[in-house]
């Protein structure tokens, strides 16, 4: 069979489904390592910093890295970069739980998972997704892939807070980095091509499209409001659970708002990708921008309870990820989506330098 007739298998209705998948079960793992805080730093003796350090480090190698792995899946297909993430991610999820040093914690934890995390990141699936489908409906379908990653989160944080429960961290950490493992047979569904659908094909080489976007004003602000999204989202997602300790009460709660989060971000993501194939992306973004800054105002005046913090977690969740249909999509709009993998992977490189800040 020649290369051309490979991709003839992969429908987009097939591609679609296993971009789903793999955003859920690669963002999932990544979503609950909170939850591994308080139980993980008391056994190893370790300060809530030292965890704190191996997730900035994390954030800052999967934004390092997602670009990278935008580039050689934009040049090759994404499912190779996608196979390979599965065993850097499952190998980093292990040797987090194997660490007995903070070095080995920042090296396994941070360096080996963030690439892993960076290789089989929502970025490369929505870059794949987008090129089977015309631009008609590409806005849901990004949209979808987002809220596929939600539902990620809902899954894990509780499994995450019963293995704790069942089994202790340890067990329940080397069971999460195996689960990462199905994104192997799922990353050969995916589009073996770089073909668009709906684009003539186009000579524009990578650092071409780089020259054009870097050079684009609209491009460099896309990326700063990016920045402040990863800040955002990481310091809930890190530090969220021991807050909520703190504040005195249960850490069920604070997984319980963990999966709240991601359980409205589900309807918010699909929300924002079908605004988004209808209206204004940047009207859109600057609404949910200016909405989390009053979201956070209020948990900090507000009494603290359960109920404020479930208010904030459902809230704060259907503006958690919807930011991505917006920002892919302006991506895709304006740049196309012959590179959008390696462009929008530059982007969230912006967002994980805010990530890195804020955990």
């Amino acid at each position: 069979m020649s290369e051309a007739a490979k991709p003839d298998w992969r429908t987009p209705a097939l591609v679609i489904i296993a971009g789903c998948l793999i955003a859920m079960i690669g963002f999932g793992p990544r979503s609950v390592v909170g939850l591994f805080l308080e139980p993980m730093t008391q056994s190893r003796g370790w300060s809530r910093e030292t965890f704190g350090l191996a997730m900035a480090i994390q954030n800052l190698f999967w934004g390092v890295g997602v670009p990278v792995a935008g580039a050689i899946a934009d040049r090759y297909g994404p499912s190779r970069v996608l196979a390979v993430g599965a065993v850097m991610y499952a190998l980093g999820l292990w040797g987090m739980a194997m660490a007995e040093s903070s070095l080995m914690l920042h090296l396994a934890g941070g360096v080996l998972t963030g690439l892993g995390v960076a290789f089989t990141s929502f970025s490369l699936v929505l870059a794949a997704m987008a090129r089977v489908v015309g631009p008609e409906k590409r806005s849901l379908v990004l949209g979808l892939g987002t809220a596929s990653g939600s539902l990620g989160q809902v899954v894990f944080s509780p499994l995450g807070l019963a293995g704790i429960a069942a089994f202790g961290w340890h067990p329940a950490l080397l069971l999460l980095a195996l689960s990462t493992l199905l994104i192997l047979p799922l990353a050969f569904m995916m589009p073996s091509s770089t073909e668009v659908k709906g684009e003539v094909h186009s000579n524009q080489t990578i650092a071409e499209a780089l020259y054009e976007a870097l050079s684009h004003r609209g491009f460099v602000l896309l990326t700063t409001g990016f920045f402040v999204c990863g800040f955002h989202v990481a310091l809930i997602a890190v530090h969220c659970p021991a807050y909520v300790v703190d504040i005195g009460l249960g850490a069920q709660v604070g997984a319980y708002a963990i999966a709240i989060i991601g359980l409205f971000n589900i309807a918010g993501a699909f929300l924002s990708g079908a605004v988004g194939q209808r209206w204004s992306k940047k009207g859109g973004l600057s609404f949910i921008y200016f909405a989390r800054a009053i979201c956070i105002t209020g948990l900090l005046l507000a009494p603290k309870t359960e109920l404020t913090v479930y208010l904030f977690a459902g809230t704060m969740g259907i503006l958690w990820l919807s930011t991505v249909p917006l920002t892919s999509g302006i991506v895709a709009q304006v740049f196309g989506v012959r590179y959008m993998a390696t462009l929008f992977g530059v982007v969230f490189f912006g967002h994980q330098l805010g990530s890195f800040l804020g955990v």
